[in-house]
């Protein structure tokens, strides 16, 4: 009886160790929400100016050959893909759903297309799947890591580019939807097509005060074509974190809920076996008191 006791009180022991840590993941998990849904949000002003000042230089120079031209060449329609996914657990199905989802359009090329993965776990999945990913980079833990993260994708992916190893890109990546869902998404980034400029080229500037370009037109198109690629991307891998900790956070109250079920069962049952001891040691004094008298 002593044995089973004290075996009861080890599990429970441990059982309140696990919730410590599945209480402390699920707060990281929150607060990685917030702050990448926030860096999404921060990022419409931000969008906005780079798409105005794409559209003043559209229209100052509509009848001009441009970068735009280049990027609409398709030479066998050779494609690059960045697919977002994660390095750590606990996240359930996330890296199999963007795997999947990025999978059947890939795997139905004609060539062998150009990809970047971004976490371990989706670089597998995509590798066992038949897909050569030429690229595998580290899922960024924090805000701050993602601008470092987004740069190395542009300058490896523009390498392959300007080298005509492809001429559209693809990305693929998980989007967060109310509560704690998500769904596979993918954008086309290249080539930047006519109805892409059409759009840009209609947004009227929202002052009387027209704005002038200022130093060279390709220099100044290069740099704001960067930064529309920036943006972009970083959304993607903002969109892709917030999907995947909000994924951990599910997983992390489902598990605070069955450990809250398993130690109530837990207690329940040391409570009974410690009222049985308690009882025989009652029945044995009461036993041996009625032998004496």
């Amino acid at each position: 009886m002593s044995d089973t006791i004290e075996s009861l009180r080890r599990q429970i022991h441990s059982a309140g160790d696990l919730q410590s840590v599945v209480r402390t993941m699920k707060a990281l998990a929150a607060s990685s929400i917030g702050q990448y849904e926030n860096s999404v949000r921060a990022l419409v002003d931000y969008n906005r100016a780079g798409e105005l000042g794409l559209s003043v230089w559209l229209r100052a120079n509509k009848a001009t050959p441009t970068l735009l031209d280049q990027t609409q060449r398709h030479d066998g329609e050779k494609v690059g893909a960045i697919v977002f996914g994660s390095d750590q657990g606990l996240v359930g199905q996330f890296n199999d759903v963007v795997a999947d989802f990025a999978i059947k359009p890939l795997a139905a090329l004609p060539g062998e297309p150009q990809i970047w993965t971004i976490g371990e776990r989706v670089h597998a999945r995509l590798s066992d799947a038949g897909l050569k990913p030429i690229g595998l980079l580290a899922v960024p833990n924090t805000v701050k890591a993602i601008t470092p993260l987004v740069a190395q994708i542009q300058v490896e992916s523009e390498s392959h580019r300007v080298k005509g190893e492809y001429s559209s890109m693809v990305v693929f990546h998980n989007r967060p939807l109310p509560g704690s869902i998500y769904e596979p998404v993918s954008q086309r980034l290249l080539p930047l097509d006519a109805s892409w400029e059409q759009r840009l080229t209609d947004i009227q500037w929202p002052s009387k005060n027209l704005p002038e370009i200022v130093g060279s037109g390709s220099t100044t198109l290069r740099s704001l074509l960067r930064e529309y690629l920036f943006i972009t991307l970083f959304q993607a891998c903002a969109e892709s974190l917030t999907s995947e900790n909000a994924t951990r956070l599910a997983s992390m109250q489902r598990a605070d809920k069955n450990i809250d079920e398993l130690l109530s069962n837990l207690q329940d049952g040391f409570h009974r076996l410690r009222q049985s001891s308690i009882d025989e040691e009652l029945f044995d004094v009461v036993s041996g008191f009625e032998a004496l008298s």
